[in-house]
């Protein structure tokens, strides 16, 4: 369990970073929203984090995260993102628990949350998930089909479009990295411009990275390791 003191020392330090690096790039740190990775950490560090003044939390499992929410009373001064794979079974269930969806990565996804939306009379924020390297091993949208895809999903009327998130393949270069993330603000930009003026943020960037995400546009990044230490065996 991580240490508050120990906490606000590593949160210090990150703020300063982005800070330091949003500066740096002509950007408004204010736009950088962290995003504190609670996954796999016990159910007592939501309120760790709130009483740290952490207020935007990202999960990546359904079960994992019904249990946290059953055993926290302050759920309204939160905002959860869910930033694992959602399988389409339970994505009832996310709708219930999460702010924000931000790996929609198929039209069928989206179209099965949309509809669940509607018999619930709600309206579920969402990022689409983007396959910017193209890396098989991980989900998403390529980017030359995002028009398309996005033009779609924007008709959803329980769906808004607010976002893209993208994650980098394993083991990639600075330069490479740079590169990655530059060509996923790029894809929001031309969705931001043809399709959606709602879709306004770019999930990218985690703890080895998220100066270099900053520097090519990131408005979300997220963060576990570099604020709450190791995860626990």
């Amino acid at each position: 369990m991580p240490v508050p003191q120990r906490l606000e020392e590593r949160l210090d330090k990150i703020l300063g970073n982005i800070h330091k690096t949003a500066t740096k790039a002509g950007r408004n740190p204010k736009e950088i929203t962290l995003v504190a990775i609670t996954k796999e950490l016990p159910k007592e560090i939501w309120g760790i984090a709130l009483n740290a003044n952490i207020t935007t939390l990202g999960e990546s499992k359904i079960q994992e995260t019904q249990k946290k929410v059953d055993k926290f009373i302050n759920r309204n001064k939160i905002k959860l993102h869910l930033i694992g794979h959602l399988q389409s079974n339970k994505a009832q269930k996310a709708t219930k628990l999460f702010d924000v969806i931000q790996t929609v990565d198929s039209i069928n996804l989206a179209k099965k949350i949309n509809r669940i939306c509607e018999t619930s009379g709600i309206t579920q924020n969402i990022y689409i998930q983007v396959n910017v390297g193209k890396d098989p091993k991980k989900y998403g949208f390529l980017p030359e089909n995002t028009i398309t895809s996005t033009r779609e999903i924007t008709k959803m009327k329980n769906i808004n479009l607010c976002g893209i998130m993208t994650i980098p393949a394993a083991g990639l270069a600075k330069k490479e990295l740079h590169e990655t993330y530059k060509q996923a603000r790029k894809t929001r930009d031309k969705i931001y411009l043809k399709v959606n003026k709602n879709c306004k943020y770019i999930s990218m960037g985690m703890s080895e990275d998220y100066e270099i995400a900053i520097m090519e546009g990131a408005t979300h990044i997220r963060i576990g390791t570099a604020l709450f230490g190791a995860r626990p065996k």
